[in-house]
């Protein structure tokens, strides 16, 4: 009896563990009353002000918002490149707002992979030296073969590897950022309008990647957009407006990135 009351409970925890809810449990992001003021000398200019909001291990969140509502500036804060001016940002537990510089370098270097909106490729170094240069300095790396023959595919870039930037458009370029910071598999992945200078063919494919980033791999994702048509393929919306959160939903009819349309 008790062999089977053992099997009954080992059935129900593998049952549960499929469940998207028991994956998500508990807060990988916090922001909790977070304000941002940049002094300007005499003038001061807020550009966030109490932002709170929680995102869970796993879940791709869409944080949309027109520009200037101050989603850039939330990512910096997120992604370690720029501090608070008030509040608190936890990660996993840690609490980043709190890092010193030292720590606040590692903890790019280490656990955030970023796409920026305008690319920040080193001009010097082909689009595959670019993404070897990730691996290379990174704990957990993709193995070469996989970051250049799968993530430069898939990103439409497995012609353009010997390509130094200058002789790929905005648009390849902006693909080579995304292979790059997907090849380095970072606990989170930070997104700004990754799909903002691509075609509509090549932005769902990047899409795409990230989100079987997320699902496959576990990788919390963070997206940046004003496209409020990418919201349909997050688990969590935070929405942005005149520098604070004005709402925050858990979308419980997620739609693939093929059904997508703007």
């Amino acid at each position: 009896m008790l062999y089977v009351e053992r099997q009954i409970v080992k059935s129900e925890i593998s049952r549960l563990s499929l469940r998207k809810d028991w994956f998500y449990m508990g807060n990988f992001v916090t922001f909790e009353n977070v304000s941002k003021i940049y002094d300007m000398g005499e003038v001061k200019i807020p550009a966030l002000s109490d932002a709170s909001f929680e995102i869970g291990k796993g879940e791709l969140c869409v944080i949309v918002g027109p520009s200037g509502a101050g989603k850039t500036t939330l990512l910096n804060i997120l992604g370690g490149m720029d501090r608070l001016t008030s509040g608190k940002v936890y990660l996993d537990g840690m609490d980043i707002s709190a890092f010193d510089k030292k720590r606040l370098t590692e903890y790019r270097r280490y656990d955030i992979g970023f796409v920026f909106q305008f690319y920040n490729l080193i001009q010097n170094l082909t689009a595959l030296e670019n993404v070897e240069l990730a691996a290379q300095i990174c704990k957990n790396p993709m193995p070469a073969d996989e970051a250049l023959e799968k993530t430069l595919e898939e990103v439409g870039l497995k012609e353009r590897m010997a390509n130094f930037p200058a002789q790929l458009s905005g648009g390849e370029q902006q693909r080579v950022a995304i292979a790059r910071a997907v090849a380095k598999r970072p606990k989170l992945l930070l997104c700004d309008e990754p799909t903002g200078a691509l075609d509509y063919a090549t932005g769902k494919a990047v899409l795409r990647l990230l989100q079987d980033m997320c699902r496959k791999n576990g990788v919390t994702v963070v997206i940046i957009t004003h496209n409020s048509a990418l919201t349909g393929m997050a688990d969590r919306i935070i929405k942005v407006k005149n520098g604070t959160v004005s709402s925050v939903i858990l979308n419980d009819n997620i739609v693939s990135v093929e059904d997508i349309e703007w």
